[in-house]
Order: structure tokens, then C-alpha cells, then sequence
């Protein structure tokens, strides 16, 4: 216990659990989902399950991260100092770790229904794919952006779903809007994690890693703020089609306002400002939720 005790800040910094941000920007997406497939507050069971489920979850996947780029990491000053990477913490106890979350999360999980644990068996699948996608993958962000959204349609099923495990069961469970949903979810965590790529993007080009800041160039900046658009224009188009109040919209014109700021931070492409940009993201998804929230809420 006294080793576990004094070894317990390293794993703290190995999950990153000074730096929030990670975890919000897969939160407010998945419990705007939650409101919306229960048409306003889910119970609490639910939030909690989602909202731990989130943190664990993210926890896990910085683990697995950090053991498949720790031989690139040091190379990278931002990375370097990550506990894997410096050998403060082992290959094996970082697996360990990370398989524990995972497990965690799976038991809250088990506490839902059935078609939304083998939802999550897919999620899984996703997560473990992203940290060597980089290896493969011109846009990894893609591939992020699919594990990143992943919670959208496991929250519908945790509302919609039932415990019948029958194909026809495990489709009916994630209806069309969430799919929607989740599609313009993609875009906004390519915004977001272009944005974060841009950070790194010399030292990734003298690794020879993949990512889309250094697949799109110059037009890195255009295709930022396109994706934002068009984040928030497939997020309205869901709203309209569900048939959300009117005053869920109003949250729309902050977020814009937040969009054009973003603008401001990244057009110079300084590490800086990217990196500003990337950690203000969060609030952006907030302010979208807040907006459903709130619609769900007054009469």
C-alpha cells in the first residue's frame, strides 16, 4: 500500500487528471445525447453512469496512448516529460492501469441494458484503434473523432434500448438522429484535434507521423473553421428535426461568437495559440448543451 500510495501522482499524471479538458470534450456530447433521447433530465442514474463512465474511459485511453507513442513522445517537447516516456512508469503497470478503468467503466456499463453493453464492446473496438492510427491513417482525427462520439449512441441506447440482444433490437436501440448527431460530432473533433495537431506539427514531420494538420497543409485553417460550421449547422439541423424548443437555439449565437474566436487564436498557427484554442474547445460543447438543457427545462 505504501508503494501503491507513493506511486499514486505518477498515475495521476499519467491519466492527465490536471488537465480536465480531455474528458469535458467527450461529456457534454454524450449528455447532450442523454437529454435528448429522454426529452429533458435522464435521472441521475444515468448521468452517472455517463459522466463517470466519460473520465474512466478517457483515463484508460490516455494509458493506452502513451505505451504506443512513448518511443515518439520523447521526441517531442510537449511529451516528453509523460511518465511512460521517462520510464517512471512501466510499459506493464501503464496497461494495467488503463485495463483497470476499462473495467471500471464496463461495470457501470452493466448497469444499463443489454444493446447498450454490446454498444459499448464497439466502442472499445474504436478506442483501441485510434493510438496507431496515427501509423496508418493520413486524417487519425477521423478515427478519434469516431471514439470520441461513440458515447452519442450508446446514450440513446441506454434510454431507448431494452435487454433484448437480437440485431433488429440492437439497431432499433440508436435511432437516425443519433447517427446524425454523432456525424457532426466527427466534425467538430476535427476541428478541435486539427487545432491540437498544429501544436506538434514540426516535431511530427520530423517523426514521420500522420495527422491532419500536416495532411491538409495550409489549408489547415480554412478546414478548422469549415468543420466548426458545419459541427454546428448538422447539430441545428438535428434540433429542428427532433423537435427541440425554439430556445435551445439562442446557444447557437455564443458559440459562434466562439467559433470566430478560435479563428482569432489559430490563423498566426503559433504553438501558443493552437494549443489555447484546443483547451477552450470544451466550452464550446458546454454551451451547446447548456442550450438543451435549458429548452428541456422551462415549460
Amino acid at each position: 500500500m505504501r508503494r501503491l500510495a507513493s506511486r499514486f501522482p505518477l498515475y495521476l499524471n499519467l491519466i492527465r487528471w490536471d488537465r480536465p479538458a480531455g474528458w469535458l470534450l467527450l461529456l457534454w456530447p454524450t449528455l447532450s445525447a442523454l437529454w435528448l433521447a429522454a426529452r429533458g433530465f435522464p435521472g441521475w442514474h444515468l448521468v452517472l453512469v455517463f459522466t463517470l463512465g466519460t473520465v474512466l474511459m478517457r483515463s484508460a485511453g490516455c494509458c493506452i496512448n502513451d505505451v504506443a507513442d512513448r518511443d515518439f513522445d520523447r521526441h517531442v517537447k510537449r511529451t516528453a516529460g509523460r511518465p511512460v516516456t521517462t520510464g517512471a512508469v512501466s510499459v506493464r503497470e501503464a496497461l494495467l492501469l488503463g485495463a483497470a478503468l476499462a473495467l471500471c467503466a464496463f461495470g457501470l456499463v452493466l448497469t444499463t441494458n443489454a444493446t447498450t453493453i454490446v454498444w459499448s464492446f464497439a466502442a472499445l473496438a474504436v478506442t483501441l484503434a485510434y493510438p496507431y492510427a496515427k501509423r496508418f491513417v493520413s486524417m487519425p482525427q477521423a478515427v478519434l473523432g469516431l471514439a470520441f462520439s461513440f458515447g452519442i449512441p450508446m446514450a440513446f441506447s441506454a434510454v431507448l434500448g431494452s435487454d433484448a440482444v437480437s440485431p433488429r433490437a440492437i439497431a432499433a436501440s440508436v435511432p437516425p438522429l443519433a447517427w446524425l448527431l454523432l456525424l457532426g460530432n466527427l466534425f467538430w473533433v476535427l476541428a478541435y484535434d486539427t487545432e491540437y495537431a498544429m501544436v506538434d506539427r514540426d516535431d511530427d514531420l520530423r517523426l514521420g507521423m500522420k495527422t491532419s494538420a500536416i495532411t491538409l497543409g495550409l489549408w489547415d485553417v480554412p478546414v478548422v473553421m469549415a468543420s466548426y460550421l458545419v459541427y454546428l449547422a448538422i447539430w441545428a439541423l438535428a434540433l429542428v428535426l427532433y423537435g427541440v424548443s425554439a430556445i435551445c437555439y439562442i446557444a447557437f449565437i455564443p458559440a459562434l461568437a466562439q467559433v470566430l474566436w478560435h479563428y482569432r487564436l489559430i490563423k498566426g498557427r503559433s504553438r501558443d495559440g493552437c494549443f489555447q484554442a484546443f483547451r477552450l474547445n470544451h466550452w464550446l460543447g458546454f454551451t451547446v448543451f447548456a442550450g438543451i438543457a435549458v429548452s428541456y427545462a422551462l415549460p
